[in-house]
């Protein structure tokens, strides 16, 4: 409990010296502001269709160890690496968008 309370009121002072850190408004031009939606509709398409395609490979895996119970490691492992795979797509667009994000523009 103390540890977090410390953690916590460490935060709060610290988040204002990092504003105050920050070079003067202006100079980042029009395109922040594309810049800012585009990741969030970037990432949220990202999440949704990753969701989607994570939903139709387990509930494949599901239905194929339900028919063949004796291969079900092997179709555990396929689907998991799989998954893998499906989330990485998810994480690109994140730091995609967090590139987008802090880049600095032209002005």
């Amino acid at each position: 409990m103390r540890r977090s309370l410390f953690f916590t009121l460490m935060i709060v002072v610290a988040m204002p010296g990092i504003a105050l850190a920050a070079e003067p408004g202006g100079g980042e031009g029009w395109l922040k502001p594309f810049a800012a939606i585009a990741a969030g509709i970037g990432m949220g398409l990202a999440a949704g269709l990753c969701g989607l395609g994570q939903g139709r490979a387990v509930a494949g895996a599901v239905d194929a160890m339900a028919r063949q119970p004796g291969a079900a490691g092997r179709i555990q492992t396929a689907m998991t690496i799989g998954l893998a795979l499906i989330e990485s797509l998810a994480l690109y667009v994140l730091v995609r968008g967090v590139l987008l994000l802090f880049v600095k523009w032209p002005a």
